[in-house]
């Protein structure tokens, strides 16, 4: 597995080595052995999955409390992926970073504790999986406004409806960076 640092070091961008012939294709996802010689997490305690129509944005969601890491993977269709680094105390607190998945490059990202996440569907639909490092916990979820001009994400608009994405209640009513409970 190939593991790549992003503009923000802590966000890695993963790799892995593809088998393929006539049949189809085989790839390691998950080892935690690879995982453990690129001193990565290895520890993860829930696997999640969704599936989006094409201008769904899903995010900025975090964890007060009980941080979680996310290994992300689209398992089908391309989405955008976005880290945006809430730890008060870091020299990239309040910086993003987006990294196109899909299902023809099989990039994962690896998004440590301490960060937002989010992504876009800019295919017709998209099955997203992820491996998280903590449990769901509804009591510390918090949500960053997706267009918050303090980060100032550039979401690829121009590949999505020109009415914006499609948004969940939850997602539209996210506070501004400046309004938002963060890390130390």
């Amino acid at each position: 597995m190939n593991a790549t640092p992003t503009a923000i070091p802590d966000v890695v961008l993963l790799e892995p080595k593809v088998f393929g012939d006539e049949r189809g294709f085989f790839l390691e996802s998950y080892s935690e052995r690879t995982f453990q010689q690129l001193g990565l997490p290895t520890r993860f305690v829930q696997d999640n999955h969704s599936k989006s129509i094409r201008g769904v944005l899903r995010g900025l969601h975090y964890q007060l409390g009980s941080p979680q890491g996310k290994l992300v993977r689209a398992l089908q269709g391309e989405i955008f992926d976005v880290a945006v680094d809430l730890r008060r105390s870091s020299p990239t607190f309040g910086k993003w970073v987006g990294e196109i998945l899909s299902d023809k490059n099989r990039h994962m990202l690896w998004v440590p504790p301490g960060f937002a996440h989010g992504f876009m569907v800019l295919s017709d639909s998209a099955e997203v999986a992820y491996k998280a490092s903590e449990f769901y916990a509804p009591e510390h979820e918090r949500s960053i406004v997706w267009n918050d001009p303090a980060i100032g994400i550039e979401w690829p608009l121009d590949r999505i409806d020109p009415s914006g994405p499609i948004l969940s209640g939850k997602d539209a009513a996210g506070l501004h960076l400046n309004d938002a409970e963060v890390y130390d």
